[in-house]
C-alpha cells in the first residue's frame, strides 16, 4: 500500500487488524524481519515550505533525501547531521527518505559536535496506531509540556506511528573544508589523538581513525583563511607524527563520505555491528571483538565492526558501558540475536507504555525493535 495522502494513511492505519510493515524507501533494513502488509510513504512526498533566510524546511515523510539535499545545496544550505547513506553497506537499493531517516535518527560524523537528526527536527505530524493524526513542535525550536512527540519519534523505527510531514532547521554550507590525516597511529594513540583535537579550540567537526588504512582523519571546515590557519595549529599539536593536510574540496568530500557511509565494508563479507561506547573503553573492546575491520568514528564514541556471520557479539564482550546493534546479518541471524541493545527492566516498561498509548493495536512495525 502507498497511500498519496495523510487521510488515506489515516484510514488504513484505522482499519487494520493485522500487522503492517511501515518503510519508507526501504533501504535501511535494520530491526528483526516483521511481517505484515507493507505500508510505503512514498506517495506523501513534496517540500511545503522552504525560507532559507529561516533556515527552515517542511516536506512529507517520502520525500526523496537526494531532493531535500539539491533544494538546500541551491541555496548554499545542508543538512547539518551528515546523514548516512546505508544502500551501500546493506546492499539495499531505492531512495532514502526524509521519514526514513528521521524514524531511524540517521547522523553521520558531524553529530559528534552538530549533534543528532533530532536535535534539528522541529516538529512532526505522524498517524499513531488507531489512525489517528499527530501534530507536535513547530517551526521554530521551544520548549514543550508532555510528551516531546518530536524526539520521540525519532529513532522510533516506525513502532510508535507513520510520519507524514517534517519540520526541520538546516544549517549554512561552510566555505570551505579540509582534513589532517595522522598516519600510522596505534588503536589507543589515534583516540588519544581526536579526543585532544576534539578538546582543542580549532573546531574540529569530525574525527575518525581507520585502523586498515592506518590513518586517523580530523575535519575542520570555515572560511578558507581560517582551515587554513586552523590547519596548521592542529598539526601543531602532534609533532614527530606522520601526516598529511587535505585541502583540496573533492578528495575531502570523498574521504568523509565513505566514513559516513562505512565504505571500507561495502563489498566485504560478515555481519556489521555498531557500538556506542565511551571512546576511552573503545580500543580494549575492540581488542576483546575478534573484528575483521573496525571504522572508528565520533573520536571513538562509535565502533562499526565486521564480524563473522552469526557472530553474538554482546555474549563475546560481556558486559561494558554502552550498547551494541546488529547493523548487517542475514534474517537468520536478525530472527535469532536482539538486533538492538536489550533495554534495562525500567526502560523496557517505559517503552511498552509508550507503544500501548501510540500504537494500542500493537500493528507498528510489530517485533522489529524486539
Amino acid at each position: 500500500m502507498r497511500p498519496q495522502s495523510e487521510e488515506e494513511l489515516s484510514g488504513i492505519v484505522a482499519e487494520a487488524s493485522g500487522p503492517l510493515h511501515v518503510r519508507g524507501g526501504g533501504t535501511r533494513g535494520i530491526g528483526r524481519p516483521v511481517t505484515g502488509d507493507v505500508v510505503e510513504t512514498g506517495g506523501l512526498s513534496g517540500i511545503t515550505l522552504y525560507e532559507p533566510g529561516a533556515l527552515t524546511l517542511v516536506a512529507g515523510a517520502g520525500t526523496p533525501l537526494a531532493e531535500i539535499e539539491a533544494t538546500l545545496a541551491a541555496e548554499g544550505q545542508r543538512l547539518a547531521f551528515e546523514p548516512m547513506d546505508h544502500r551501500g553497506l546493506l546492499g539495499t537499493t531505492g531512495e532514502p527518505t526524509l521519514g526514513g531517516m528521521a524514524a531511524a535518527n540517521v547522523s553521520g560524523p558531524r553529530r559528534v559536535v552538530a549533534g543528532a537528526c533530532r536535535d534539528f527536527m522541529l516538529g512532526v505530524r505522524f498517524v499513531d496506531g488507531t489512525g489517528a493524526v499527530v501534530k507536535n513542535g513547530g517551526r521554530v525550536m521551544k520548549n514543550v509540556t508532555g510528551y516531546d512527540l518530536v524526539k520521540l519519534m525519532a529513532g522510533s523505527w516506525g513502532t510508535l506511528g507513520v510520519l507524514t510531514e517534517l519540520s526541520l532547521k538546516v544549517l549554512p554550507v561552510p566555505e570551505t573544508q579540509g582534513t589532517l590525516i595522522l598516519k600510522g597511529l596505534t588503536d589507543e594513540a589515534a583516540v588519544a589523538a581526536m579526543a585532544r583535537a576534539l578538546g582543542s579550540p580549532f573546531e574540529v567537526t569530525g574525527a575518525a581513525h581507520l585502523p586498515a588504512a592506518g590513518e586517523t582523519c580530523l575535519r575542520l571546515e570555515g572560511f578558507a583563511d581560517s582551515v587554513t590557519y586552523r590547519l596548521e595549529r592542529l598539526a601543531a599539536l602532534f609533532p614527530g607524527t606522520d601526516m598529511h593536510r587535505e585541502t583540496e574540496a573533492e578528495p575531502v568530500a570523498a574521504c568523509w563520505r565513505a566514513i559516513r557511509d562505512v565504505a571500507a565494508f561495502h563489498d566485504a563479507p560478515g555481519d556489521v555491528w555498531q557500538l556506542s561506547v565511551k571512546p576511552s573503553d573503545a580500543p580494549g573492546l575492540v581488542a576483546r571483538m575478534g573484528a575483521e575491520d573496525v571504522v572508528y568514528d565520533w573520536g571513538g564514541g562509535l565502533i562499526r565492526a565486521r564480524l563473522a556471520p552469526g557472530t553474538d557479539l554482546r555474549a563475546r564482550l560481556g558486559a561494558f558501558g554502552g550498547h551494541a546493534t546488529l547493523v548487517r546479518g542475514d534474517a537468520a541471524t536478525r530472527a535469532a540475536l536482539p538486533v538492538f541493545q536489550p533495554e534495562t527492566a525500567p526502560v523496557a516498561a517505559l517503552s511498552r507504555g509508550l507503544r500501548a498509548r501510540f500504537d494500542p493495536k500493537g500493528i507498528l512495525n510489530p517485533g522489529l525493535m524486539a
